[in-house]
């Protein structure tokens, strides 16, 4: 790592592949990994399986600081674990999914969240040098000094087919009709609290309406290869 630390930002709305492109990029990195969306979700699910009243703000946000929430870093093997318990599919059911907005949206969730991945970017960081953290407000809210920071984003319609063959296998006419309401509705819900639309100052943005898997995760890693010179990267 040449004595330095790396810390690359990837922000995005819904279907953009940041998740998969990040973990990609880490991996590519010989980095850590952070998805900051999961986290969300998993305070969701432990929510959820407690009986708590999503639309009682005020009781959620006191209830986030006591979420036993663990996440793992390796991009081979990003775990999330709520009191031990692996919750990495169950964070992912759509009875998760229908809910999280209410959740992402709290604002002493945010809080709170911004505390815990602020400490797993530092961790991250110790356990390997580097660190590809995304998630909704990740280049302006939670790491917005972060050597690298990159707004990955796409055309509608092709996130909206991506977010199709990613739940359902297919992104033929009716699925699409389906995942539509699904996606531009918690891009509108998240929008109320965090920016990932546009690229704040500083921050790159990325198309990737015409690119596939391979060379979103090539245009990104340019990017970082743009911005800084790591040697063994």
């Amino acid at each position: 790592m040449a004595g330095r630390h790396l810390v690359v930002a990837i922000d995005g709305p819904s279907g953009s592949g940041k998740s998969s492109v990040s973990r990609a990029v880490a991996s590519a990195l010989g980095a850590a990994y952070l998805d900051t969306g999961a986290m969300y979700r998993a305070l969701t699910w432990w929510l959820l399986e407690r009986g708590i009243e999503l639309s009682d703000r005020e009781l959620v946000g006191a209830s986030s600081v006591l979420a036993p929430l663990q996440i793992g870093l390796d991009p081979a093997r990003p775990t999330v674990e709520v009191g031990g318990v692996d919750v990495n599919d169950a964070i992912r059911t759509e009875r998760v999914t229908n809910a999280v907005s209410a959740v992402a949206t709290n604002l002493e969730v945010r809080a709170d969240m911004r505390r815990r991945q602020r400490a797993l970017i530092a961790e991250g960081l110790g356990l390997r040098g580097a660190i590809v953290a995304e998630g909704r407000d990740i280049t302006t809210v939670v790491a917005p000094d972060a050597d690298v920071r990159i707004l990955l984003t796409a055309s509608e319609s092709a996130r909206i087919a991506r977010r199709a063959r990613q739940d359902h296998g297919t992104d033929d006419a009716d699925t699409v009709a389906a995942t539509h309401s699904r996606v531009v509705g918690r891009d509108a819900l998240d929008g109320t609290v965090s920016q990932f639309t546009a690229a704040a100052d500083g921050v790159s943005t990325i198309d990737s309406s015409e690119l596939d898997f391979e060379q979103t995760v090539l245009a990104v890693l340019a990017a970082v290869a743009d911005r800084v010179v790591v040697d063994g990267f």
